[in-house]
């Protein structure tokens, strides 16, 4: 992780140089440690939104230094303007956002664009309690903290897009929606495989095997290693539609 995290560094400065406020490592490296197919995440708070080229030149970057085999993790490198999320407001405007999940949109279509991403919510959150710069300042000087009213907006918000990549993403989903029901529940972001801990200590017994194979998965296991029973395809969805249930529940509460 070490040499790509410096890959993406140098791509970063390469591209956006003195226009980068700071630049913040997240996710599974800082809240819970790196399993077999975690991402490296990265978020950088630039001064300004990007330029076309410069947009095509991290995406260039990017496809080159991120993947799922070679010994390569995917990199999932998230840009913000920092005027679009400081004075905090919701729902905030992601300028740049590549993902390997978006790797063949990218190819087909070029670089990314500006977008409302709701997600961005907990993506901060999520850096300011990593506290893990990269460049810059600490996150809390450079972010407004969230308030958790909006967190919990945008863990609901992006319920109906999860549950459309159910069947390619099965593991990433199951384990999404455990930590979106226990963050509503409890207030904290969990790592995945921690909040797939509190969601099976409160699913029935027929819900359980699901969730434990994507914990297992998770814990264990490349994407290539992937693999599910058809007895456990079969309760993916029953267990899924149950977690949206309780996560609804908590949304109207």
């Amino acid at each position: 992780m070490d040499d790509q995290v410096r890959e993406v560094m140098t791509l970063v400065d390469d591209v956006l140089g003195p226009e980068v406020v700071g630049a913040y490592l997240h996710g599974s490296a800082v809240l819970g440690g790196l399993r077999p197919a975690s991402d490296v995440d990265v978020l950088v708070v630039a001064r300004r939104s990007l330029a076309m080229d410069e947009r095509q030149a991290l995406l260039e970057g990017l496809l080159r230094i991120s993947g799922t085999t070679g010994g390569l993790r995917p990199v999932e490198l998230t840009v913000v303007a920092e005027s679009a999320v400081r004075p905090w407001r919701y729902p905030p405007v992601c300028d740049f956002l590549y993902g390997e999940w978006l790797r063949e949109e990218f190819e087909a279509g070029g670089p990314p664009g500006p977008a409302a991403m709701a997600d961005l919510a907990i993506v901060l959150t999520m850096v300011r309690a990593g506290d893990h710069p990269l460049a810059g300042p600490p996150p809390a000087r450079v972010l407004d903290p969230v308030p958790y009213e909006d967190v919990a907006r945008a863990a609901a918000a992006g319920v109906p897009d999860l549950l459309a990549e159910l069947d390619d993403d099965t593991r990433n989903v199951l384990l999404t929606l455990a930590r979106i029901w226990s963050t509503l529940a409890t207030g904290e972001i969990r790592p995945k495989d921690a909040a797939a801990a509190w969601a099976l200590d409160r699913l029935p017994p027929e819900h359980r095997p699901v969730l434990e194979h994507a914990r297992r998965l998770y814990l264990g296991s490349r994407y290539a290693d992937e693999s599910w029973s058809e007895e456990l395809k079969a309760r993916v969805r029953p267990h899924a539609e149950h977690v949206v249930a309780e996560i609804g529940k908590l949304s109207r509460s």
